[in-house]
């Protein structure tokens, strides 16, 4: 199959995927596409947004979808790791003989819904994040691979904080992207109740499965990179670290910790497939600039002068990412 071909069955086969994702959730459509973009980049997604804005529903949706095997799985303070990752039991065989076999954890599917991540004890978080960063699960000598494509979506509720347990950064680095869900507009409420109301629900399709994401994946990373825009996404990395000589005024000021190199890999794995979205085969410095802030926000650490000042990370990347993209324009 051609170039051309390849761009334009990927990029229609998303664009179905998000036609059907649409019969149900309405607007959100950030969220949808930070979620696509994740899966197909390899990575995972957190999302942030106070409840019953459908971020359930979508990861629900996108596995009818995808015919993808989905679990849900509901942080709480007494959550343990073996809730998440699975445990060995003893089993009694027809002559009485007892043998040990392990069983299978909720984090063993396609799609998994780390719902209320921040609500579980760092041990159990840490659970989750060694499964998501290994792919594998280890029970005493035996490690258990996890079936591709795998994508763990965190949600975090920033309103009632207290009896939480924040995820620490190190962690959150290895979110590919975080998400802020917001409220729907006037014309998004109102067709929400239009769907409340309304006698059936809407029917959605299977559009692919495991086999072709995984396609699609690999024409993802054939998406091609030029010099001049890998070193757009290595600049803007490089200004959020205020030790960095390349460093931003503002970094200086009000940023403790940049981000990671992890932010530069995220920038350009994304935009790929971001690109190919747009129906291109070729990445380019408006793909980085738009998913630098849901790349790189949950990647820096603002300093108390910051809190003071009501700088937020979205605020102080803005203006770097402006300013580095001013600085190669000129």
């Amino acid at each position: 199959m051609q170039v051309d071909q390849k761009v334009s069955h990927a990029t229609s086969q998303l664009d179905t995927v998000r036609k059907e994702i649409g019969k149900i959730i309405v607007g959100q459509q950030d969220a949808v596409d930070g979620v696509l973009i994740c899966m197909l980049a390899g990575g995972h997604v957190l999302l942030e947004g106070v409840p019953g804005l459908g971020k359930t529903t979508l990861l629900r949706t996108l596995a009818r979808v995808l015919h993808l095997r989905y679990s849900r799985i509901q942080f709480t303070p007494d959550l343990m790791p073996a809730d998440i990752v699975g445990s060995m039991v003893m089993e009694s065989d027809e002559r009485g003989m007892k043998t040990l076999r392990f069983q299978y954890g909720p984090v063993f599917a396609n799609l998994v819904l780390a719902d209320e991540i921040n609500r579980a004890t760092p041990k159990t978080q840490s659970a989750l994040l060694e499964a998501m960063q290994e792919r594998t699960v280890t029970s005493g000598t035996t490690t258990h691979h996890l079936e591709a494509p795998f994508l763990v979506m965190a949600t975090q509720n920033p309103i009632e904080m207290e009896g939480t347990y924040p995820l620490p950064e190190a962690q959150l680095d290895r979110f590919l992207m975080k998400i802020l869900v917001g409220y729907p507009n006037k014309e998004e409420l109102a067709l929400i109740l239009e769907r409340t109301i309304q006698r059936e629900e809407n029917e959605i399709g299977q559009v692919m499965d495991g086999p072709t994401i995984l396609e699609l994946r690999s024409v993802c990373r054939s998406v091609l990179v030029a010099q001049h825009v890998q070193s757009f996404a290595v600049d803007v990395v490089m200004a959020t670290q205020p030790e960095h000589p390349q460093s931003h005024e503002l970094a200086r000021k009000y940023i403790r910790y940049g981000s990671s190199p992890r932010g530069a890999q995220a920038l350009v794995e994304c935009g790929r497939v971001l690109a190919l979205m747009r129906g291109r085969f070729h990445l380019s410095i408006e793909d980085i600039k738009q998913l630098a802030l849901s790349v790189l926000r949950h990647r820096i650490i603002l300093n108390f002068d910051a809190h003071a000042d009501g700088q937020t990370p979205d605020l102080v990347l803005s203006r770097i990412i402006e300013t580095v993209a001013a600085g190669r324009s000129k």
